[in-house]
Protein backbone atom coordinates (compact mmCIF):
# COMPACT_ATOMS: atom_id res chain seq x y z
CA UNK A 1 0.00 0.00 0.00
CA UNK A 2 1.10 3.92 -0.51
CA UNK A 3 2.78 4.95 2.13
CA UNK A 4 2.07 8.94 1.71
CA UNK A 5 0.65 10.60 5.30
CA UNK A 6 -2.63 11.33 3.07
CA UNK A 7 -3.39 7.83 2.30
CA UNK A 8 -2.68 6.26 5.80
CA UNK A 9 -4.95 8.71 7.34
CA UNK A 10 -7.80 7.32 4.75
CA UNK A 11 -6.96 4.01 5.78
CA UNK A 12 -6.92 5.08 9.25
CA UNK A 13 -10.86 6.30 8.81
CA UNK A 14 -12.10 3.40 7.11
CA UNK A 15 -10.71 0.51 9.74
CA UNK A 16 -11.74 2.83 12.17
CA UNK A 17 -15.37 2.50 11.00
CA UNK A 18 -14.90 -1.21 10.37
CA UNK A 19 -13.83 -1.37 14.35
CA UNK A 20 -17.57 0.53 15.22
CA UNK A 21 -15.79 4.12 15.69
CA UNK A 22 -18.05 6.82 14.39
CA UNK A 23 -15.15 9.42 13.55
CA UNK A 24 -11.56 9.50 13.83
CA UNK A 25 -9.60 13.25 13.38
CA UNK A 26 -6.43 14.28 13.41
CA UNK A 27 -4.52 16.63 15.63
CA UNK A 28 -0.87 18.12 16.45
CA UNK A 29 0.10 18.44 20.23
CA UNK A 30 -0.49 22.96 20.19
CA UNK A 31 -2.35 23.00 23.48
CA UNK A 32 -1.33 26.45 24.89
CA UNK A 33 -4.86 27.83 25.32
CA UNK A 34 -6.34 24.38 26.94
CA UNK A 35 -3.35 24.83 29.49
CA UNK A 36 -3.98 28.33 30.44
CA UNK A 37 -7.59 27.41 31.05
CA UNK A 38 -6.66 24.25 32.83
CA UNK A 39 -4.03 26.32 35.29
CA UNK A 40 -6.73 29.03 35.76
CA UNK A 41 -9.19 26.02 37.28
CA UNK A 42 -6.30 24.22 38.88
CA UNK A 43 -5.76 27.02 41.11
CA UNK A 44 -9.17 28.22 41.83
CA UNK A 45 -9.04 24.46 43.25
CA UNK A 46 -12.27 23.49 41.32
CA UNK A 47 -10.77 20.18 40.82
CA UNK A 48 -11.14 19.05 44.29
CA UNK A 49 -10.03 16.01 45.63
CA UNK A 50 -8.29 15.18 42.33
CA UNK A 51 -4.92 15.78 43.63
CA UNK A 52 -3.44 13.97 40.37
CA UNK A 53 -4.92 16.65 38.16
CA UNK A 54 -2.04 18.98 39.54
CA UNK A 55 0.68 16.37 40.29
CA UNK A 56 0.77 15.26 36.33
CA UNK A 57 1.88 18.70 35.68
CA UNK A 58 2.03 19.94 31.98
CA UNK A 59 2.14 16.45 30.66
CA UNK A 60 -1.77 16.65 30.42
CA UNK A 61 -0.79 19.70 27.86
CA UNK A 62 2.10 18.67 26.21
CA UNK A 63 2.06 15.15 24.43
CA UNK A 64 5.59 15.12 24.20
CA UNK A 65 6.10 15.29 27.82
CA UNK A 66 3.90 12.07 28.16
CA UNK A 67 5.30 10.49 24.70
CA UNK A 68 8.20 11.66 23.60
CA UNK A 69 8.56 12.17 20.23
CA UNK A 70 4.58 12.70 19.68
CA UNK A 71 3.61 15.11 16.60
CA UNK A 72 0.09 14.15 16.32
CA UNK A 73 -2.85 12.55 18.20
CA UNK A 74 -5.62 10.17 16.77
CA UNK A 75 -8.74 11.41 18.62
CA UNK A 76 -11.71 8.81 17.95
CA UNK A 77 -15.54 8.99 19.30
CA UNK A 78 -17.59 6.26 19.48
CA UNK A 79 -21.68 6.24 20.25
CA UNK A 80 -22.43 4.87 23.90
CA UNK A 81 -26.30 5.88 24.27
CA UNK A 82 -28.54 3.15 24.77
CA UNK A 83 -31.94 4.34 26.02
CA UNK A 84 -33.80 7.32 25.04
CA UNK A 85 -33.56 10.36 26.32
CA UNK A 86 -37.37 10.26 27.83
CA UNK A 87 -36.81 6.39 29.52
CA UNK A 88 -33.33 8.10 31.30
CA UNK A 89 -35.97 10.91 32.61
CA UNK A 90 -38.35 8.63 34.07
CA UNK A 91 -35.62 6.30 35.89
CA UNK A 92 -34.26 9.87 37.20
CA UNK A 93 -38.07 10.72 38.58
CA UNK A 94 -38.25 7.42 40.34
CA UNK A 95 -37.44 8.08 43.81
CA UNK A 96 -37.55 4.15 44.58
CA UNK A 97 -34.91 3.19 42.20
CA UNK A 98 -30.99 4.18 41.77
CA UNK A 99 -30.10 6.15 38.81
CA UNK A 100 -26.75 5.35 37.15
CA UNK A 101 -25.09 7.59 34.07
CA UNK A 102 -25.77 5.76 31.35
CA UNK A 103 -21.92 5.27 29.86
CA UNK A 104 -21.41 3.11 33.19
CA UNK A 105 -24.56 0.59 32.55
CA UNK A 106 -22.64 -1.28 29.76
CA UNK A 107 -18.73 -3.40 30.08
CA UNK A 108 -16.34 -0.62 31.48
CA UNK A 109 -15.37 1.41 28.00
CA UNK A 110 -11.95 1.62 29.29
CA UNK A 111 -11.42 -1.76 28.11
CA UNK A 112 -13.51 -1.72 25.85
CA UNK A 113 -12.08 1.24 23.64
CA UNK A 114 -8.30 0.20 24.49
CA UNK A 115 -8.77 -2.74 22.72
CA UNK A 116 -9.83 -1.40 19.72
CA UNK A 117 -7.59 1.62 19.37
CA UNK A 118 -4.44 -1.15 19.91
CA UNK A 119 -5.95 -3.12 17.11
CA UNK A 120 -5.96 -0.34 14.62
CA UNK A 121 -2.75 0.99 15.94
CA UNK A 122 -0.85 -2.17 14.97
CA UNK A 123 -2.85 -2.63 11.85
CA UNK A 124 -1.73 0.36 10.39
CA UNK A 125 1.40 -1.28 12.08
CA UNK A 126 1.35 -4.25 10.04
CA UNK A 127 0.75 -1.89 6.40
CA UNK A 128 4.35 0.02 7.09
CA UNK A 129 6.03 -1.38 9.54
CA UNK A 130 7.06 -0.19 13.03
CA UNK A 131 6.29 3.49 13.85
CA UNK A 132 5.50 5.17 17.52
CA UNK A 133 2.58 4.71 18.75
CA UNK A 134 0.09 4.60 22.83
CA UNK A 135 -3.20 4.39 23.48
CA UNK A 136 -5.05 5.86 25.56
CA UNK A 137 -8.65 6.15 27.10
CA UNK A 138 -9.57 8.38 30.01
CA UNK A 139 -6.98 6.57 32.59
CA UNK A 140 -3.55 9.00 31.76
CA UNK A 141 -3.11 12.74 32.06
CA UNK A 142 -4.73 13.88 29.04
CA UNK A 143 -6.74 16.56 27.66
CA UNK A 144 -9.07 14.71 25.50
CA UNK A 145 -11.87 16.81 24.70
CA UNK A 146 -9.38 19.74 23.84
CA UNK A 147 -7.67 17.20 21.84
CA UNK A 148 -10.69 15.97 20.16
CA UNK A 149 -12.09 19.60 19.25
CA UNK A 150 -8.84 20.46 17.39
CA UNK A 151 -9.34 17.16 15.33
CA UNK A 152 -12.83 18.30 14.20
CA UNK A 153 -14.71 16.12 16.09
CA UNK A 154 -16.91 18.88 17.86
CA UNK A 155 -17.01 22.03 20.75
CA UNK A 156 -16.57 21.70 23.74
CA UNK A 157 -19.72 23.15 24.98
CA UNK A 158 -20.88 25.66 28.17
CA UNK A 159 -21.50 22.34 30.01
CA UNK A 160 -17.76 21.41 28.87
CA UNK A 161 -18.71 18.23 27.09
CA UNK A 162 -17.54 17.83 23.52
CA UNK A 163 -20.75 18.21 21.40
CA UNK A 164 -21.24 17.15 17.59
CA UNK A 165 -23.53 18.91 15.47
CA UNK A 166 -24.90 15.60 13.90
CA UNK A 167 -24.05 13.22 17.21
CA UNK A 168 -25.08 15.26 20.23
CA UNK A 169 -22.54 14.08 23.32
CA UNK A 170 -23.22 10.28 24.35
CA UNK A 171 -20.07 9.20 22.86
CA UNK A 172 -16.38 8.05 24.41
CA UNK A 173 -13.17 9.36 22.99
CA UNK A 174 -9.85 7.57 22.71
CA UNK A 175 -6.75 8.87 21.18
CA UNK A 176 -3.45 7.02 19.91
CA UNK A 177 -0.25 9.02 20.42
CA UNK A 178 1.91 8.73 17.52
CA UNK A 179 5.31 10.22 15.80
CA UNK A 180 3.69 9.59 12.29
CA UNK A 181 3.42 13.37 10.36
CA UNK A 182 -0.26 12.39 9.63
CA UNK A 183 -1.98 15.31 7.94
CA UNK A 184 -4.30 17.65 10.65
CA UNK A 185 -7.94 16.98 9.92
CA UNK A 186 -9.62 20.38 9.54
CA UNK A 187 -11.52 21.79 12.70
CA UNK A 188 -14.53 22.17 11.49
CA UNK A 189 -17.32 22.78 14.46
CA UNK A 190 -17.50 26.37 15.80
CA UNK A 191 -19.16 26.56 18.94
CA UNK A 192 -23.22 26.00 18.40
CA UNK A 193 -24.33 26.74 21.69
CA UNK A 194 -25.25 29.95 21.07
CA UNK A 195 -27.52 31.76 23.52
CA UNK A 196 -28.71 28.60 24.35
CA UNK A 197 -27.98 27.61 28.41
CA UNK A 198 -29.93 25.18 28.96
CA UNK A 199 -27.54 22.74 30.98
CA UNK A 200 -26.22 25.22 33.49
CA UNK A 201 -29.30 25.88 35.49
CA UNK A 202 -29.87 21.83 34.53
CA UNK A 203 -27.15 20.69 37.35
CA UNK A 204 -29.04 19.80 40.40
CA UNK A 205 -26.04 20.92 42.80
CA UNK A 206 -25.44 24.15 40.44
CA UNK A 207 -21.79 23.37 39.71
CA UNK A 208 -21.25 25.45 36.82
CA UNK A 209 -19.70 28.41 37.98
CA UNK A 210 -20.27 30.05 34.58
CA UNK A 211 -20.80 28.54 30.69
CA UNK A 212 -17.86 26.32 30.09
CA UNK A 213 -16.68 26.40 33.60
CA UNK A 214 -17.35 23.37 36.33
CA UNK A 215 -16.95 23.53 39.75
CA UNK A 216 -16.44 19.27 40.28
CA UNK A 217 -16.56 20.07 44.34
CA UNK A 218 -20.34 20.36 43.26
CA UNK A 219 -20.68 18.41 40.58
CA UNK A 220 -22.43 14.91 41.14
CA UNK A 221 -20.52 12.79 39.26
CA UNK A 222 -17.33 14.10 40.62
CA UNK A 223 -19.15 13.19 44.26
CA UNK A 224 -20.45 10.08 43.64
CA UNK A 225 -17.03 8.62 41.98
CA UNK A 226 -14.09 10.22 42.41
CA UNK A 227 -14.96 11.78 45.92
CA UNK A 228 -14.47 9.34 48.85
CA UNK A 229 -15.26 11.52 51.76
CA UNK A 230 -18.45 12.81 53.53
CA UNK A 231 -20.71 14.92 51.05
CA UNK A 232 -21.86 17.78 52.07
CA UNK A 233 -25.17 17.70 54.30
CA UNK A 234 -26.39 21.09 52.10
CA UNK A 235 -25.63 18.77 48.46
CA UNK A 236 -27.38 15.60 49.84
CA UNK A 237 -30.88 16.64 48.82
CA UNK A 238 -30.16 17.59 45.29
CA UNK A 239 -28.40 14.41 44.32
CA UNK A 240 -31.08 12.77 44.54
CA UNK A 241 -31.32 8.96 43.33
CA UNK A 242 -28.48 9.68 40.95
CA UNK A 243 -26.17 6.49 42.67
CA UNK A 244 -23.24 7.11 40.20
CA UNK A 245 -22.91 9.75 38.23
CA UNK A 246 -25.05 11.90 36.33
CA UNK A 247 -26.50 12.91 33.03
CA UNK A 248 -28.65 16.04 33.39
CA UNK A 249 -26.53 18.51 31.40
CA UNK A 250 -26.67 16.20 28.38
CA UNK A 251 -29.94 15.49 28.91
CA UNK A 252 -31.22 18.71 28.58
CA UNK A 253 -28.64 19.91 25.64
CA UNK A 254 -31.07 20.35 21.96
CA UNK A 255 -28.02 18.63 20.33
CA UNK A 256 -28.65 15.83 21.91
CA UNK A 257 -32.08 15.19 20.25
CA UNK A 258 -29.22 14.15 17.30
CA UNK A 259 -28.20 11.02 19.55
CA UNK A 260 -27.91 8.04 17.93
CA UNK A 261 -28.89 4.67 20.06
CA UNK A 262 -25.58 2.45 19.72
CA UNK A 263 -25.65 -1.11 18.40
CA UNK A 264 -22.55 -2.23 20.66
CA UNK A 265 -23.28 -5.13 22.68
CA UNK A 266 -20.62 -4.16 25.01
CA UNK A 267 -22.63 -0.78 25.91
CA UNK A 268 -25.97 -2.46 26.46
CA UNK A 269 -26.88 -2.18 30.12
CA UNK A 270 -25.54 -5.19 32.41
CA UNK A 271 -28.13 -7.66 34.14
CA UNK A 272 -27.72 -5.88 37.71
CA UNK A 273 -28.99 -2.49 36.22
CA UNK A 274 -31.86 -3.92 34.56
CA UNK A 275 -33.14 -3.63 38.39
CA UNK A 276 -32.17 -0.92 40.77
CA UNK A 277 -34.30 -0.78 42.87
CA UNK A 278 -32.26 0.56 45.50
CA UNK A 279 -33.59 -1.56 49.00
CA UNK A 280 -32.51 -4.38 46.70
CA UNK A 281 -28.83 -2.80 46.12
CA UNK A 282 -28.52 -1.73 49.81
CA UNK A 283 -28.89 -5.45 50.85
CA UNK A 284 -25.78 -6.36 48.58
CA UNK A 285 -22.79 -7.64 50.78
CA UNK A 286 -19.16 -6.86 49.61
CA UNK A 287 -19.17 -9.85 47.75
CA UNK A 288 -22.32 -9.34 46.10
CA UNK A 289 -21.24 -5.95 44.79
CA UNK A 290 -17.79 -7.06 43.37
CA UNK A 291 -19.41 -10.16 41.55
CA UNK A 292 -22.34 -7.58 40.08
CA UNK A 293 -19.46 -4.82 38.90
CA UNK A 294 -16.97 -6.98 37.45
CA UNK A 295 -15.68 -5.90 34.45
CA UNK A 296 -17.75 -2.87 34.77
CA UNK A 297 -16.69 0.98 35.52
CA UNK A 298 -18.55 1.03 38.86
CA UNK A 299 -16.35 -0.87 40.85
CA UNK A 300 -14.08 1.50 40.83
CA UNK A 301 -16.13 3.69 43.61
CA UNK A 302 -15.99 0.91 45.81
CA UNK A 303 -17.94 -0.86 48.21
CA UNK A 304 -17.80 1.61 51.11
CA UNK A 305 -18.88 4.23 48.59
CA UNK A 306 -21.08 2.47 47.20
CA UNK A 307 -23.26 2.29 50.23
CA UNK A 308 -22.46 5.94 50.88
CA UNK A 309 -24.39 7.07 47.71
CA UNK A 310 -27.11 4.83 48.26
CA UNK A 311 -28.10 6.18 51.83
CA UNK A 312 -28.28 9.44 50.33
CA UNK A 313 -30.48 7.84 47.64
CA UNK A 314 -32.34 6.40 50.74
CA UNK A 315 -32.92 9.29 52.19
CA UNK A 316 -34.05 11.30 49.28
CA UNK A 317 -36.79 8.84 48.71
CA UNK A 318 -40.19 8.42 50.17
CA UNK A 319 -40.72 8.04 53.61
CA UNK A 320 -41.26 4.68 54.80
CA UNK A 321 -40.69 2.20 57.39
CA UNK A 322 -38.72 -0.60 55.05
CA UNK A 323 -36.22 1.94 54.24
CA UNK A 324 -35.83 3.00 57.87
CA UNK A 325 -35.48 -0.61 59.29
CA UNK A 326 -32.85 -1.36 56.31
CA UNK A 327 -30.94 1.76 57.36
CA UNK A 328 -31.16 1.13 60.71
CA UNK A 329 -29.71 -2.71 60.37
CA UNK A 330 -26.55 -0.67 59.13
CA UNK A 331 -25.77 1.47 61.86
CA UNK A 332 -23.63 -0.86 63.42
CA UNK A 333 -21.48 -0.72 59.66
CA UNK A 334 -17.70 -0.19 60.87
CA UNK A 335 -16.91 3.10 59.05
CA UNK A 336 -17.49 6.56 59.99
CA UNK A 337 -18.34 7.76 56.99
CA UNK A 338 -21.25 5.33 56.25
CA UNK A 339 -22.83 5.70 59.25
CA UNK A 340 -22.83 9.64 59.16
CA UNK A 341 -24.91 8.76 55.85
CA UNK A 342 -26.93 6.54 57.52
CA UNK A 343 -27.94 8.86 60.81
CA UNK A 344 -28.85 11.67 57.99
CA UNK A 345 -30.76 9.50 55.83
CA UNK A 346 -32.89 8.12 59.25
CA UNK A 347 -33.63 11.52 59.91
CA UNK A 348 -35.51 12.41 56.68
CA UNK A 349 -37.39 9.40 56.94
CA UNK A 350 -38.23 10.33 61.19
Amino acid sequence: MSNTPTVLLQHLQHWSKELGFQELGVSDVDLTQAEQRLHIWLARQYHGQMDYMARHGDKRSRPAELLPGTLRVISLRINYLTATREDLWSQLQDAEHGYISIYAQGRDYHKVLRQRLKQLAMRLEQAIGSYQWRVFVDSAPVLEKPLAEKAGLGWIGKNTNLIHPRAGSFFFLGEIYTDLPLPITEQRHSDHCGRCQACLPSCPTQAFVAPYLLDARRCISYLTIEYKGIIPENLRPLIGNRIYGCDDCQLVCPWNRFASRSVEVDFQARAPWKNTRLLDLWAWSEADFLRHTEGSAIRRVGYLCWLRNLAIALGNAPKSDTIRLALNARLDFPSDLLQEHVRWALARHE
